[in-house]
Parts: C-alpha cells; sequence; structure tokens
C-alpha cells in the first residue's frame, strides 16, 4: 500500500509564493511519473503538473506554466511544487497522485491520491 502525505498549503496574498510537498511511503514504492492536481469548489478536478520520475520530465497545465515549478527529491520519494505569482484563481485543494494509470501523465487516471492540501489565495 502507497500513502501520500501531502504539506505545505495555506493561506497567502495574490503575487505570494508557497511551496507543496508530497512524501510518499509504502513497501517499495515505486512510481513512473507523480502528479500534482487540483479541484476548486464547485469545479472539476483539473491536471497541475507531473513529472517523471526517471529523466526528470516536466510536465504543465498552461494556467500555470511561468509560475509553477514540480521537482522532485529521488532518494525522499517527495515530489514539491513550487507556486510562484499565485493568483485567486489558483485558490483549490491540491491533491498528490502517485502511479499513474496511462502515460499521459496529464489524465486523472493515477493509482494513489493524497488527501489534498488547501490553498487560498486572497486578493
Amino acid at each position: 500500500q502507497v500513502q501520500l502525505v501531502e504539506s505545505g498549503g495555506g493561506l497567502v496574498q495574490a503575487g505570494g509564493s508557497l511551496r507543496l510537498s508530497c512524501a510518499a511511503s509504502g513497501r517499495s514504492f515505486s512510481s513512473s511519473a507523480m502528479g500534482w492536481f487540483r479541484q476548486a469548489p464547485g469545479k472539476e478536478r483539473e491536471f497541475v503538473a507531473a513529472i517523471r520520475w526517471s529523466g526528470g520530465s516536466t510536465y504543465y497545465a498552461d494556467s500555470v506554466k511561468g509560475r509553477f515549478s514540480i521537482s522532485r527529491d529521488n532518494a525522499a520519494n517527495t515530489v514539491y511544487l513550487q507556486m510562484n505569482s499565485l493568483k485567486p484563481e489558483d485558490t483549490a485543494v491540491y491533491y498528490c497522485a502517485a502511479v499513474p494509470r496511462s502515460s499521459r501523465v496529464y489524465r486523472d487516471s493515477y493509482e494513489y491520491w493524497g488527501q489534498g492540501t488547501q490553498v487560498t489565495v486572497s486578493s
């Protein structure tokens, strides 16, 4: 069983920054990629960013390109999401995901999900 624990959410003013972390644990954890998704009130969950564990290729939603950066620490089985120049429309619950069922890592088809961490951006 894999467990994902997110941290780093909170309240920040527009233009500010936050760094989310997602630590994966479980016997023999292995994942070809990990991703971040978010869900705002009344909206469907949407892709934010993903990173391949081998090689480190990264993928971003157009809405966050140039502002967010995803990275990983292989030894610690941890993925990070650095969020800069935050906007009120970034307000959402952010979820970490691991073990994608599709090679298209932007798809909402991962096997394991974290509990989510709230990010609130005030104007």
